[in-house]
C-alpha cells in the first residue's frame, strides 16, 4: 500500500481507489498539469516475476493503441523505485457491478450502454485486441457514458483476415503462468465455452461476455450460475439461459434475439463482429419493426401490472396485424392507446405536494413522478413503458418540479435551494445554480436552461453545464404581475411559452396569461388567460383551466393560434397554490396526466388519542389551515374558492361546523390567529405586488379592521401571545439569501416588527407556549424539517424535540407535552418540561397514524384533535399514460 502524499514521478498519491489481480489503483493529482488521474501500480513483491512484469508492459502497451470516448484512456506510463506504474483517466461514478445490486436496469439504459460498450468492443477489435474479461466490474458508469476498463487480459492478435494462432487463455491471478496452454481463467460467469476448453479466443469470446453482461442489465441475474465451479462451467457449456421475457417480460422481443446470439455456443453461431451487435442495439432502441413492443406478460408479473401493460401489448400487436394484413394500401394511422401507471409497491404519488412532479421524457419512453415510500419522505421515481417496475432517483429526496435534457438522459430538478442535474442512469446529482424557491423550467439542444429561480421572480436563464443564471423576462408592474413560471421552450429552441400571474388576485384575473418570449428579444406575445402551466406537444398547446384540461392549435412557425380549445381530460389533479397541473407530454405524440386524489375538497373531523375518529364537522371545502379558538367551542378556517382561486377567512362552530365568511375582497386572506381572550382575530391579506397587510377585527365580524403592519415581504401571522403583547409572523422576503424567518410583531409601542429566527435555513410555524415563555417551530437546519424550542423573548438555548422529521408541531393548551405530526403522519406526543431550570424533552412516542392528514389542531384539554383529511370514498391517484394522444382529437 502506498501512502497518501507519496509522489510517483510527477504524480502525487491522494488515496487509494481498490485493488485487484493486476494491482492497486490510486486516485493521484498530476502536479504538472494540475489534474486528477489514477495511478495503477504493480504490487512490489510481483515485481520480480518477469512474466507478471511483461504482462503489466502489454497492458500499457495495449491501452495505449486505443482512444475511444468509451474506453479509459492511458496518460502515461512509468518506473519509481522499481515500481512499475500506469496512469489513466479518473473516472467518477460507479462500476456496472455496483449498478446492478440495485437491480436491473430500465431497458432504455440496458440498450444505451450496450450500443456504448459494443462500439468499444468495436474500437478495440478492429485494432487486434481482444478483452477476454469483459463484465460488469469493468464497466464503468460516468456521466459521460460508459467507460471500458482493464484490458489488462487482452492479447494483441492480428486482424481477422490473417489470424494468428496462439494461447487463447491468460490468467485473471497475478503470479500464474503467462503462457499455460489450457488454463482455464477469468470471471467464470462470462467466459465463453471456447475459453473453458482452452482454445483460441477471439473476438466472438468478447460477444458471447457482451452477451450475458447485456442480460445482466436486462435482467438483473446473471445469464449462467452454478452451485460449484463445476455445475457454473456445466451451465455455460450446456445450458440455456432463461429468456429474457420471462424474466423481465416488458424486454423488446428483438433484445432476446440479440442476447440468445450472443450467447450462442458455438462462435460461428454468434454475431461475427462487435459492430453488428451495436447495429441491432441500435435498431431495437430506434424502435424497429415490433423492437420496442412488450414481450408477451407471463405469470410471473404482479395482476395490477398483468392488466394494464398486457392491453398495452395486445393493442401494439393488433395495430401490427392491421398494418400487415393492408400491406398495399396506405399505412394505418397509429392508434391512441391509453394505460394506467401505478404507483410503486409500498409507495404512493405525492400530488398533494408534488404536483409538478410528473414529466415524460422527449422521447416518451420514461415517466417521472414524485411518490412517498413507506417513511413519508417524498422523492423522484422513474417508470419506463417497457420495464415492470419504477425506480427512485437516488439522492433526489424533496426534488421538486422535474424537466428532461433534450435527449431524455439528465433530468434537472429543484432541491435544497438549488437548481439540479441527474443522470437517469442514477449518478449522484451535480448542482447547476443557485434556486431558493425554483419552479420548473425547460432545456434546448444548445444547452440553454430557462426556469424561475423564486417564487415571485421573472424567467432566468443558465447553462445546463452551470454558472451564473440571468434574467430574461421582467415582471409588469402595470399588470399586478407578482410571477413569471413555467418556461417551455418551443421546437426552435429560441423561442419559449411562459406563465405571467399574480398571486394577489384570482385565476380570472387578466394578470394570469401565457405568453411567448425569445431568448434574444424583450418582446413577448400575448397567447391567451390561463393560470396554468404550459406544454406545446403535436401541433397543440396543452393548458388548464380549473381541472379541465385543454388542447388548442397552434402555429409554431408564426407563434399564433390557429383554432378553439378542446377538452381532452376532467378531473386532472390541479394546485391552486403553485398554479400548476399534473400533466405533460413529449414531442412524439405521448402524453401523461394525474387524475383522482383528493382534489380540491376536504374535510374536517375529530379523533381523540387514540386515533378513534369522531363526527365530522362542517361541509367539506378547500381547506388550507384551520384553529379552534382557547376555549375550543370556535373554529376558525382559511378556505380557498375552488373557481376563483381566492382564499378567505371562516369562522364558525367548532362541533357542528357552521362556517361563514370573515372576510371579503378580490385578494387572498388567511393565517387566522385567536387572540387569547377569543374576542378577536388576526389574518393577513395579500396585496398588490405581494405586499401584505396584517390586520386584526373582532371574532363577531362587527366593526372595522384594525391594519397592525404594511409589510413588502410575505407575512402571515401564526401565533399570538399569551399575554396578548406578540404575533409571532411566518415571512418570505423576495430576493432574500434566507429562505422563510420568524419575525414578532409587537402589539404595543411602536409596533415595529423584528426578526426573532431568521438564519440561512427555513425556520417556520411559530408557536408560543402556553405560559408565553417558549416558542415552538419547525426549522430544516438538519437537512429535514423537525421541531424546536428557544426561549422566549430571549437567548439561552435550543432543543429538538422531533426526531424522523416534523411537518407541524404544536404545544398541549394544557401544558406538559408538544405534539407533531411525523413524515409518515403519525401524530406523536412528546413530554416536555419548562421552567427556570431550563427546557427538558421526553422521547417521542406515537400516539395514532392520521391517515391522509393535513394539519389541524388541538382541543383546550389535549385530548381530542380537529385534523383537515381526505374526504371519505377519496379515489386514489392515478396516471394515465396516452400515445398518439392527437390522433384522437382529429376523431
Amino acid at each position: 500500500m502506498i501512502a497518501a502524499g507519496s509522489r510517483l514521478g510527477p504524480y502525487e498519491v491522494l488515496s487509494p481507489l481498490g485493488a485487484g489481480g493486476m494491482g492497486e489503483v490510486y486516485r493521484a493529482r498530476d502536479t504538472r498539469l494540475e489534474r486528477t488521474v489514477a495511478v495503477k501500480v504493480l504490487p512490489q513483491h510481483l515485481s520480480a516475476s518477469p512474466e507478471v512484469r511483461q504482462r503489466f508492459e502489454r497492458e500499457a502497451k495495449t491501452i495505449s493503441q486505443l482512444s475511444h470516448p468509451h474506453i479509459c484512456a492511458l496518460y502515461d506510463v512509468g518506473n519509481q523505485d522499481g515500481v512499475e506504474y500506469l496512469v489513466m483517466e479518473y473516472l467518477e461514478g460507479e462500476t456496472l457491478a455496483e449498478r446492478l445490486l440495485k437491480g436491473p436496469l430500465a431497458t432504455e439504459q440496458t440498450l444505451r450502454f450496450g450500443i456504448e460498450i459494443a462500439d468499444a468492443l468495436d474500437k478495440a477489435h478492429r485494432q487486434g485486441i481482444v478483452h477476454r474479461d469483459l463484465k460488469p466490474g469493468n464497466v464503468m458508469l460516468t456521466k459521460s457514458g460508459v467507460k471500458l476498463l482493464d484490458f489488462g487480459l487482452a492479447k494483441a492478435v492480428q486482424p481477422a483476415a490473417s489470424p494468428v494462432a496462439g494461447l487463447s487463455v491468460l490468467p485473471t491471478q497475478a503470479g500464474a503462468n503467462l503462457t499455460q496452454e489450457g488454463t482455464i481463467l477469468g470471471t467464470f460467469q462470462y467466459m465463453a465455452p471456447e475459453q473453458l476448453e482452452g482454445r483460441e479466443a477471439d473476438v466472438r469470446t468478447d460477444i458471447f461476455a457482451f452477451g450475458a453482461v447485456l442480460y445482466e442489465m436486462a435482467t438483473g441475474k446473471k445469464a449462467f450460475s452454478g452451485g460449484s465451479q463445476a455445475s457454473l462451467i456445466s451451465a455455460i457449456m450446456s445450458s440455456e439461459p432463461a429468456p429474457i421475457s420471462t424474466v423481465a417480460p416488458m424486454t423488446p422481443p428483438a433484445l432476446d434475439r440479440v442476447v440468445r446470439t450472443c450467447l450462442a455456443k458455438d462462435p460461428e453461431d454468434r454475431f461475427q463482429t462487435a459492430h453488428d451487435v451495436r447495429l441491432q442495439l441500435q435498431w431495437i432502441a430506434e424502435g424497429g419493426s415490433l423492437a420496442g413492443a412488450p414481450a408477451v406478460v407471463t405469470s410471473r408479473r404482479r395482476n395490477r401490472e398483468r392488466i394494464a401493460w398486457g392491453i398495452a401489448a395486445a393493442a401494439l400487436l393488433a395495430a401490427a396485424l392491421a398494418v400487415l394484413g393492408y400491406v398495399r394500401r396506405a399505412p394505418a394511422a397509429a392508434p391512441t392507446l391509453r394505460l394506467s401507471i401505478l404507483p410503486p409497491e409500498k409507495a404512493a404519488f405525492d400530488f398533494d405536494n408534488n404536483v409538478g412532479g410528473l414529466s415524460v421524457s422527449p422521447d416518451g419512453r420514461l415517466v417521472t413522478f414524485a411518490a412517498k415510500g413507506a417513511g413519508g419522505k417524498s422523492s423522484l421515481w422513474v417508470r419506463s413503458v417497457d420495464d415492470a417496475a419504477a425506480r427512485p432517483l437516488p439522492e433526489t429526496e424533496g426534488a421538486m418540479w422535474p424537466f428532461w435534457s433534450p435527449d431524455s438522459r439528465f433530468i434537472a430538478f429543484f432541491a435544497d435551494g438549488k437548481l439540479q442535474k441527474v443522470d437517469v442512469s442514477g449518478a449522484p446529482p451535480l448542482t447547476i445554480c443557485d434556486a431558493p424557491n425554483g419552479r420548473s423550467g425547460s432545456w434546448n439542444r444548445d444547452g440553454v436552461i430557462l426556469f424561475s429561480p423564486d417564487t415571485t421572480a421573472g424567467i432566468h436563464r443558465v447553462a445546463a453545464g452551470g454558472g451564473a443564471a440571468t434574467p430574461i423576462t421582467k415582471l409588469d408592474e402595470s399588470r399586478s404581475e407578482t410571477t413569471h413560471r413555467w418556461a417551455e421552450f418551443l421546437p426552435d429552441g429560441r423561442h419559449f411559452l411562459y406563465m405571467a400571474g399574480s398571486h394577489a388576485t384570482g385565476t380570472k384575473s387578466a394578470a394570469n396569461a401565457i405568453y411567448v418570449g425569445a431568448l434574444d428579444s424583450k418582446e413577448k406575445t400575448l397567447l391567451l388567460q390561463a393560470r396554468s402551466n404550459v406544454v406545446y406537444a403535436s401541433g397543440q398547446l396543452l393548458y388548464m383551466r380549473e381541472r379541465v384540461l385543454l388542447a388548442q392549435p397552434f402555429d409554431a412557425a408564426r407563434l399564433r393560434l390557429a383554432g378553439d380549445p378542446v377538452p381532452i381530460a376532467d378531473g386532472v389533479v390541479y394546485d391552486t397554490s403553485y398554479f400548476r397541473g399534473a400533466f405533460a407530454a413529449s414531442q412524439n405524440g405521448v402524453l401523461v396526466y394525474a387524475t383522482g386524489g383528493s382534489g380540491t375538497k376536504k374535510r374536517l373531523a375529530w379523533y381523540d388519542r387514540g386515533g378513534k375518529a369522531g363526527a365530522s364537522v362542517g361541509d367539506d371545502a378547500q381547506y388550507e389551515g384551520i384553529a379552534l379558538s382557547p376555549d375550543g367551542k370556535r373554529l376558525v378556517a382559511t378556505i380557498t374558492d375552488a373557481v376563483t382561486g381566492i382564499s378567505d377567512v371562516w369562522v364558525g362552530d367548532a362541533a357542528r361546523g357552521a362556517l361563514t365568511r370573515f372576510t371579503f375582497g378580490q385578494s387572498p386572506a388567511g393565517g387566522g390567529v385567536w387572540s387569547p381572550d377569543g374576542n378577536r382575530l388576526a389574518y393577513a391579506r395579500l396585496e398588490r405586488q405581494l405586499q401584505t397587510g396584517i390586520f386584526a377585527k373582532a371574532a363577531s365580524g362587527a366593526g372595522q379592521e384594525e391594519a397592525l403592519l404594511h409589510s413588502d415581504a410575505r407575512a402571515f401571522p401564526n401565533s399570538w401571545s399569551p399575554d396578548g403583547r406578540f404575533l409571532a409572523l411566518d415571512v418570505v422576503k423576495s430576493g432574500s439569501r434566507t429562505k422563510e424567518d420568524i419575525w414578532i410583531l409587537p402589539l404595543t409601542g411602536d409596533r415595529k416588527p423584528y426578526p426573532f429566527l431568521a438564519t440561512d435555513f427555513k425556520e417556520s410555524l411559530p408557536r408560543f407556549s402556553p405560559d408565553g415563555k417558549w416558542m415552538l417551530y419547525i426549522s430544516d437546519e438538519s437537512g429535514k424539517d423537525e421541531a424546536y424550542v428557544v426561549p422566549f423573548p430571549g437567548s439561552g438555548g435550543k432543543w429538538q424535540v422531533s426526531s424522523g422529521g416534523a411537518a407541524v408541531a404544536l404545544w398541549n393548551p394544557a401544558g406538559g407535552e408538544i405534539f407533531y405530526l411525523a413524515p409518515d403522519l403519525t401524530v406523536m406526543s412528546v413530554g416536555v418540561k419548562a421552567g427556570t431550570a431550563g427546557f427538558e424533552a421526553g422521547v417521542p412516542r406515537p400516539l395514532f397514524k392520521a391517515e391522509g392528514s393535513e394539519g389541524g389542531d388541538v382541543s383546550p384539554d389535549g385530548q381530542h384533535f380537529l385534523l383537515i383529511v381526505r374526504p371519505e370514498g377519496t379515489k386514489t391517484p392515478s396516471v394515465m399514460y396516452v400515445s398518439n394522444w392527437a390522433g384522437g382529437l382529429k376523431k
